[in-house]
């Protein structure tokens, strides 16, 4: 079969010539065979040096997959289950209390019904948050004051300072992106008796071949760093782009720091990302049992419960499994989805996609910080879609 990705790349490229994006690259997977590999626009937009398959991304929020598959790795070793309390493996996460509904005090707080629990953490309900989607609310300064993010922190150090702080609602509840992927990578170093990059190295990126990933790039690695770029925060799509290489904080990436970001602080390549969800295509060897994988599909939501952070939308259709985003049902809201997708997107605008229905696997490879929402991804689907349904 032939598929003409051209119109795909004609997409893409407007993006890049309204100055929304500095450049993209993809790759589209079917089965085991690798059907698009493509590159479109600058990697350094000054320098006008092109977009290449050999550049590396800060993939911020992707990485809770990897953190996430290294937990089901665990869970099928019977190091826990999903319904244990916390607490169990981290003491001082195991007495949290919750926000009651409409407190504006941080101190109006109630006990816990029931103990955060391993699924709450992975599926984003157990009542947790991060400080920069509310930063001027009390619970958001709470989170600054408390150094959840500091990283100069490690991750022991950073359950001592979530340990503080309450939920903001009770386990189980509601959804609300969070810190809770940082909390499973840490119960991935109690559980394994190893640091995470230790983890990850060992039993995600050997069997994968993925040997450009990594919390801080090598000294020899990293001239091929793609710049990061920012936009208008305010008006997303007007065109224009300056570097932003200092965010999310300087050095970050390239010298070590006490904090391996298990929600979102490893740097990859396009290939390295694509082995990844090319085995959750093929239906997780060499790392998971094909008995897991119904988990990663399964959505944890309460019925009529979608995603939705602070100040946005809920995405009507979308639950949440343990490792990402499920489409439950299309909806407008995400129209170029269809039903059992699983997905997830970073910071910085890189995305993936699984679609079991289509037998097809994407990634999506940019870097404008807070470009995660602009509607590129959605666009790209789409063409995506059409294209192979063009080749049937």
């Amino acid at each position: 079969m032939t598929i003409d990705f051209r119109g795909v790349d004609a997409v893409l490229q407007s993006w890049v010539d309204r100055e929304v994006l500095p450049g993209v690259s993809y790759t589209v997977v079917r089965g085991g065979e690798v059907l698009a590999r493509r590159c479109v626009g600058w990697a350094d937009r000054e320098a006008r040096i092109p977009l290449g398959t050999d550049h590396l991304f800060r993939i911020f929020s992707n990485t809770k997959l990897v953190t996430c598959l290294a937990a089901l790795q665990l869970l099928e070793q019977g190091r826990f289950t999903l319904d244990d309390p916390i607490g169990e493996y981290i003491p001082a996460l195991g007495r949290l209390r919750v926000l009651r509904a409409g407190a504006v005090d941080l101190e109006d707080t109630e006990p816990a019904r029931e103990p955060v629990r391993i699924r709450h953490l992975l599926a984003h309900t157990a009542g947790l948050t991060y400080g920069f989607l509310q930063p001027d609310s009390p619970i958001g300064k709470a989170y600054g004051k408390a150094r959840v993010q500091d990283p100069a922190l490690d991750l022991a150090q950073m359950m001592e300072a979530l340990a503080g702080l309450p939920l903001l609602f009770q386990p189980g509840s509601a959804w609300n992106y969070s810190v809770g992927t940082d909390v499973v990578g840490r119960l991935v170093e109690v559980a394994s008796g190893q640091t995470l990059d230790a983890y990850f190295r060992r039993r995600i990126f050997e069997p994968l071949g993925m040997e450009d990933t990594f919390f801080f790039v090598p000294p020899e690695k990293a001239a091929r760093m793609a710049p990061l770029y920012l936009g208008d925060l305010r008006e997303p799509l007007k065109p224009g782009l300056q570097r932003a290489d200092h965010l999310p904080y300087p050095g970050a990436y390239l010298q070590p720091f006490p904090r391996l970001g298990a929600g979102g602080g490893l740097v990859s390549s396009l290939d390295d990302y694509t082995a990844l969800v090319r085995a959750l295509l093929r239906g997780g060897a060499p790392l998971l049992r094909p008995a897991t994988m119904p988990l990663l599909y399964r959505n944890e939501l309460a019925p009529g419960q979608w995603i939705g952070c602070p100040g946005i939308p809920a995405l009507k259709g979308r639950g949440q499994s343990v490792v990402g985003s499920v489409t439950v049902e299309p909806s407008e809201d995400d129209p170029a989805s269809v039903t059992g997708d699983l997905q997830w997107s970073g910071l910085a605008g890189t995305h993936w996609l699984v679609s079991p229905r289509d037998d097809i696997a994407a990634v999506f490879m940019t870097q404008r910080f807070a470009g995660s929402d602009l509607p590129v991804w959605p666009a790209f689907k789409q063409a995506l879609r059409q294209a192979l349904a063009a080749a049937r």
